[in-house]
């Protein structure tokens, strides 16, 4: 049996994160001993963890550069004898990276989650030394894999592992939509177009807004949800105050109960720069919403444009604008959509087929390591 530890900076509801719950969970228990720790803080999801049995540690960085959680970080791994470490986005992967090589851990396993062109000279080059530290990097798309390829990665450390979904086979759940709209304060026949993320430059929420604004004009009834927090929300309140979209809109911060409000809504939106392979899509397609999403890199592997989605092109919010409008006016079509997105993440991007493949690559890794 393997003991694996899965390193994160936090437990909050986003992409990685729950990810990274849906791993540690579902790896088999005659197999791996499986414990969570959380570089900066903890969350939501740390309830999830402990409901499954998984411990849960939290290192407490509290600084940017903070030696005394590298310290700590060392010393847990090193005291927790485990053979292999995986961590989880920019600062788990340097900080666990490091502590890892130095406890002596046999196996170490770095994820990426999105195609990063937020990192500059020094994170990129922060990836490319630690590369030599860790025995696979591995990418939840090909889009992923290619950027790391790319930034010198050796192909030999690369892996590619499609981030997973929970499907129900069963009929889908009713969907609560005259009480959501009563609780937005929106008519109960209105249809309800959702957008759930991070308020970040990435996520261009601000095209939104403005494809919204040209949609309120030739389609009125039309309301909207943005759910999720970040550093942009304060000015894209202000936008969207400026739109007068104030009645159709409704900024609801982060919420516990994300999949209720996807499954009230008609259709789902991202209008991304980049991704790696979006979770909200998953989510929205697992649920037959259809999706209108930008061409970024990681969002085409999963949304087959005009099949199980549409997709845009990236910053221009008239084309936004007009496939909303399209889809509202042409229900028909958009539960097709829907219909053909539930289909594709059902036999493509299963959870289960999610952590079968990182269960063989722990213990071809580990086996590796023994010859």
């Amino acid at each position: 049996m393997l003991k694996v530890l899965q390193l994160i900076p936090t437990l909050d509801r986003s992409g990685a994160e729950k990810q990274m719950v849906l791993l540690s969970k579902g790896l088999p228990r005659d197999r791996f001993q499986v414990e969570a720790a959380v570089l900066t803080r903890s969350g939501p999801l740390e309830a999830d963890l402990k409901a499954a049995g998984v411990p849960v540690t939290s290192i407490g960085k509290r600084f940017k550069v903070d030696p005394s959680a590298l310290r700590r970080l060392t010393r847990f791994i090193k005291k927790g004898g485990f053979d292999v470490v995986q961590t989880w986005l920019f600062a788990a992967n340097a900080y666990g990276r490091v502590a890892a090589k130095r406890a002596g851990t046999p196996v170490i396993v770095a994820n990426e989650m999105a195609v990063d062109l937020w990192k500059g000279r020094v994170e990129r080059a922060v990836d490319r030394r630690l590369a030599t530290v860790s025995d696979r990097l591995v990418g939840n798309s090909v889009a992923v894999v290619d950027f790391y390829r790319n930034l010198g990665v050796p192909d030999d450390q690369l892996e590619m592992i499609h981030s997973g979904i929970e499907i129900d086979d069963g009929p889908e759940p009713a969907a609560d939509r005259e009480g959501v709209r009563a609780e937005l304060g929106f008519p109960t026949d209105a249809p309800v177009v959702l957008f759930a993320g991070r308020l970040a430059p990435q996520k261009r929420v601000g095209d939104l807004l403005k494809a919204l604004d040209l949609v309120q004009i030739v389609q009125p009834n039309m309301r909207a949800v943005i759910v999720g927090d970040g550093p942009q929300r304060a000015e894209l309140e202000r936008i969207a105050r400026a739109y007068d979209l104030t009645e159709r809109l409704r900024f609801l911060g982060h919420r516990d109960d994300v999949p209720r409000l996807m499954a009230a809504a008609d259709i789902v939106v991202l209008p991304s720069e980049y991704e790696g392979l979006p979770n909200v899509l998953m989510e929205a397609m697992s649920l037959s919403k259809p999706v209108v999403a930008t061409a970024a890199p990681g969002t085409t592997e999963l949304v087959i444009d005009g099949q199980t989605g549409v997709l845009v092109p990236i910053g221009h919010a008239p084309t936004l604008a007009r496939e909303i409008r399209d889809l509202i006016r042409d229900p028909a079509r958009a539960r097709a959509l829907g219909e053909a997105g539930r289909v594709r993440v059902a036999t493509e991007f299963r959870a289960d087929a999610m952590i079968s493949r990182f269960a063989e690559l722990y213990e071809r890794l580990a086996a590796e390591k023994k010859q």
